[in-house]
């Protein structure tokens, strides 16, 4: 009970958000608590930080690289050139953006699509009269999209990079299950998403009110950069995967070299555009401490009892056939993501599954469907993880506030079918990738 309280306060005030504080801060003061009242040892917290760090520091990388080609303009040069690739037809439109979301998803993780391209999407639409209804219905899209295409790589989410250094899944073998499971979710997520908000999007709009997408780029040497830059480090992802070098310094040097290009390091600052101190100072640090405080609490948690309810659940569902113990599994971390948030709910899954004495490949899919559970289940409520929050956040600051209740009613109707189909995929797929 003790260890549930703390949990509780501690993803209260996480959610709060209080500005004195902070989601680091908060989740920070509830591991020193737990560690106080001895629901985990010195030695708990360093098994922790071993398991969170290297997610933690490529997801910081991943967004000091997305903030500076944001601060750029590469995004908006792409949001335009979609929108002028939908030429004037609104619902060729909606799927494109879409599509545009599920891309920046899986590169600059869940986070950056949903704060980076969201307020791009807004403005295009405001600079293209919509209707308030069919904002709405792109915006939710947005924030949909960006975690329901969060599957096909390691970096993805934050997610996938803690359960695939838990479970010692390399980087290449991740891609070889998940991008073909990532493509269903996508085609999944497009069809709820037009029979949700089809009938809302306007059949025309006049391109000749978007600007040129050349007009976008303010940091050129940065903008000729990006793509050669994003192509050596996803073959850098692949090619040291065999090396076992960690995730985050690949994606760290890559931050590096882009902070140097913006930055005209050579030039000690001259000629420099982007502000690189600026885009350090809003990189997500308190997501460091969030991340070792919160994964703390939640250890305290498993420890106290939680892991072996969730092992013992595991095995009633391995017992079954592969497609239920997959589908059972990633509905089970789909339920405990909305409503412990989905960053401690993927390490009580992964703690579970490791306890949990089911057969090899039984255990393989349980990995896997908690990643998918973690990834998707977030959007049945605002609290299911912190990219929502934050989307909610921004939404809110341009104007656009979505109630609790709203966002529940779109997201508790389309997030099933999604997650069910995406599950039957993975239930599908994965034997097949472990036979070859």
């Amino acid at each position: 009970m003790l260890a549930l309280t703390i949990f509780i306060v501690t993803l209260a005030l996480v959610i709060w958000q209080p500005k004195k504080l902070g989601i680091g801060w908060s989740a920070l003061g509830g591991a020193a608590v737990a560690l106080i009242f001895g629901v985990v040892t010195f030695a708990d917290v360093a098994l922790v930080w071993h398991i969170v760090w290297d997610a933690t520091f490529t997801f910081v990388a991943l967004i000091i690289i997305s903030l500076i080609l944001d601060e750029a303009g590469f995004f908006a040069w792409a949001a335009l050139h979609v929108a002028r690739w939908g030429g004037g037809r609104g619902r060729r439109l909606f799927p494109l953006v879409v599509l545009l979301g599920a891309a920046i998803a899986a590169f600059f993780a869940n986070d950056g699509a949903a704060l980076l391209l969201t307020p791009i999407v807004i403005a295009i639409l405001l600079r293209l009269k919509f209707p308030p209804s069919a904002a709405l219905a792109f915006v939710l899209a947005t924030g949909f999209i960006a975690d329901t295409a969060s599957l096909p790589l390691v970096i993805s989410n934050l997610v996938n990079i803690v359960s695939a250094n838990y479970f010692e899944v390399s980087f290449d073998h991740y891609a070889a299950i998940m991008v073909p499971v990532d493509l269903v979710s996508i085609a999944a997520t497009l069809a709820v998403l037009w029979f949700a908000f089809g009938r809302k999007i306007p059949t025309r709009y006049d391109v000749a009110e978007l600007d040129a997408p050349a007009s976008a780029i303010v940091d050129h040497q940065v903008f000729r950069a990006a793509l050669p830059l994003l192509v050596i480090l996803l073959v850098a992802y692949f090619v040291l995967a065999p090396l076992h070098v960690p995730v985050s310094f690949i994606t760290g040097a890559a931050a590096l070299v882009l902070m140097a290009i913006a930055g005209r390091w050579w030039h000690r600052g001259h000629g420099a555009v982007v502000s690189v101190a600026r885009v350090i100072r809003h990189a997500p640090w308190q997501i460091v401490l969030f991340s070792l405080g919160m994964y703390v609490v939640v250890y305290g948690l498993g420890e106290a009892g939680l892991t072996r309810y969730g092992a013992t659940l595991l095995e009633a569902l391995g017992r079954q056939n592969v497609a239920v113990a997959t589908v059972g599994t990633g509905f089970l971390a789909a339920c405990v993501a909305a409503v412990m948030n989905n960053m401690p709910s993927t390490l009580v899954g992964a703690l579970a599954i490791s306890h949990a004495n089911v057969p090899p490949l039984t255990h393989h899919l349980m990995v896997f469907a908690n990643v998918v559970g973690n990834d998707l289940g977030p959007k049945f409520t605002p609290i299911g993880s912190l990219a929502t929050l934050l989307w909610l956040h921004v939404l809110a600051a341009k104007g656009h506030r979505i109630g609790w209740g709203q966002y529940m009613k779109v997201g508790l109707v389309l997030t099933p079918p999604v997650l069910l189909v995406t599950l039957l995929a993975l239930a599908a797929w994965l034997p097949i990738v472990t036979r070859l």
